[in-house]
Order: structure tokens, then C-alpha cells, then sequence
């Protein structure tokens, strides 16, 4: 059997993108999965497309998608895909979204990519092998200092009714650094980390489609990724993510705690 390769995953990620950018600013048909969770049309069509030439590749593999959950096939052979990664902006015109395709072999993430279709940037890294953004190189940033450092987090989508808001946190973290950032794609959050934009990123209640390709990004730009307990584990639920570069990782867990 025929194991796939980076080629591979940018080939579906960039057609599926052109699908995001032609329904971009138009018309949506939204439906709710929670009070503030949405999808739409485009997501669907996204993960129908992408769910589609993965099989056509590779028919006997298995499939974790955020729409359709998980697919029948070998356990040796896992694609976690999420079709359109920051729903709430796209439905809302705002230009900050992303598709993100991971592969895993034997449990193991091997393969990512994230592409943020409005602006060209196609994040994409191979295990043991580096990270880039398009043709360029990825590396985390330098930064030593919390005070010095600017950072993004996220929101579950429960946050109305939750103890584990991030609120305290959010808070916290904003007085101690130069700011922090919510964008809305936990898949961007990994990558900017991955190329220096982010020192740091972390997020509760999150999905293995979140965060599969872009822990792998993150981590071969050289950014320590791991769950809030230090575990490494992106394949399993519930999920929590801490990814920064080696000089903040201590200090950044010291603040958020497991």
C-alpha cells in the first residue's frame, strides 16, 4: 500500500481553498451544531470534497473529519481533517480562516498542512523533516520574556455555561505580556507560532481536527507543543494545547497550569 506524502495533502488543501475563497463574502445557508457553534454550506461542501479525493488516493484509509466525524477504515492509516477552521469569521466576512489536513501513521502525526486560502500562505511540515510557509522555512521567535511576548488563545464554544472559560486566564496573561491575540483558527494560532508571528499560543475544549496539522507545524519550527498536562497525545479527546518557543514553554505552563 502506497503511504501518501506531503505532495499529496497541499494538492487537496489548495483546490479545496478555492471552494472557501469563491464562497467568501457571499450569502450563507448557517445552521447550529451548539448556541454559538456554527457551519455551513461551504464547510460542507470543503470536507465533502476533501473527504472525497482522500479516498479516490487512498480508499482503504481512515477518515476523522469535524462534519462527518469519523469514517471506517485501517487503523494504521488516519487523516484527521478540518474543511473550513474558524467558521464564526467566515461566515461573518472576516478574513481570518484556514482548512487544515493532517495524516498519522500508526498513531503517530506524520504529515500537516494548514492553508489560509485569502492569503497564499500554505503552512505545511513533515515529521523529522522542518516546517515552511510556502517556500520559506519556519522558526519559532526568540523571545525570552513573558512581558516581551505576544500571544493568542482561544474560547470554547461553551463558554457561556463552563467553568473552564479561559476568562481568568485570558485575563491574567494580558496584564503580563504585550498583548494577547484571539484570531479564531486554533490551525493559524499553531502556524503563527510556528513562524514567529505568536511567541506562544494556548486553548482548552478543543477537537483533534483543531490541532493535528498544526502541532506538527508548530513542532518542527521548533515550538515545544503539548497538552496542558504535558501530554503529546493530538489524536485523543478532550484536548487542551500549549505550544511556544523552549524559552517560554516553562513559564507560559507556571501561569496556565493543567
Amino acid at each position: 500500500m502506497s503511504l501518501p506524502t506531503l505532495a499529496d495533502l497541499e494538492q487537496i488543501a489548495l483546490q479545496a481553498g478555492q471552494i472557501l475563497s469563491a464562497g467568501y463574502e457571499t450569502a450563507h445557508q448557517v445552521q447550529f451544531k451548539g448556541e454559538i457553534d456554527p457551519v455551513t454550506e461551504i464547510d460542507q461542501h470543503s470536507e465533502k470534497f476533501i473527504l472525497g479525493e482522500i479516498l479516490r488516493r487512498f480508499p482503504s484509509h481512515q477518515l476523522l473529519a469535524e462534519e462527518s466525524g469519523s469514517t471506517a477504515g485501517s487503523t494504521e492509516h488516519l487523516w484527521i481533517v478540518d474543511p473550513l477552521d474558524g467558521t464564526v469569521n467566515y461566515a461573518h466576512g472576516v478574513p481570518v480562516f484556514s482548512i487544515s489536513i493532517a495524516y498519522a501513521f500508526r498513531g503517530e502525526i506524520c504529515l500537516g498542512v494548514v492553508l489560509d486560502p485569502l492569503r497564499n500562505e500554505l503552512f505545511r511540515a513533515e515529521a523529522g523533516r522542518g516546517a515552511w510557509n510556502n517556500a520559506r522555512s519556519l522558526k519559532v521567535s526568540a523571545t525570552t520574556e513573558l512581558r516581551r511576548s505576544l500571544l493568542a488563545t482561544g474560547f470554547p464554544y461553551d463558554i457561556r455555561t463552563t467553568a473552564e472559560n479561559n476568562l481568568e486566564t485570558f485575563a491574567r496573561l494580558s496584564l503580563q505580556t504585550q498583548g494577547v491575540r484571539r484570531l479564531g483558527s486554533a490551525a493559524l494560532d499553531l502556524c503563527y507560532v510556528a513562524a514567529g508571528r505568536f511567541d506562544g499560543y494556548w486553548e482548552r475544549s478543543l477537537r483533534p481536527w483543531d490541532l493535528a496539522a498544526g502541532s506538527l507545524i508548530a513542532r518542527e519550527a521548533g515550538a515545544r507543543v503539548t497538552c496542558l498536562d504535558g501530554s503529546t497525545d493530538f489524536l485523543r479527546e478532550p484536548l487542551s494545547v500549549l505550544a511556544a518557543n523552549p524559552a517560554l514553554y516553562p513559564l507560559l505552563r507556571q501561569q496556565i497550569g493543567a
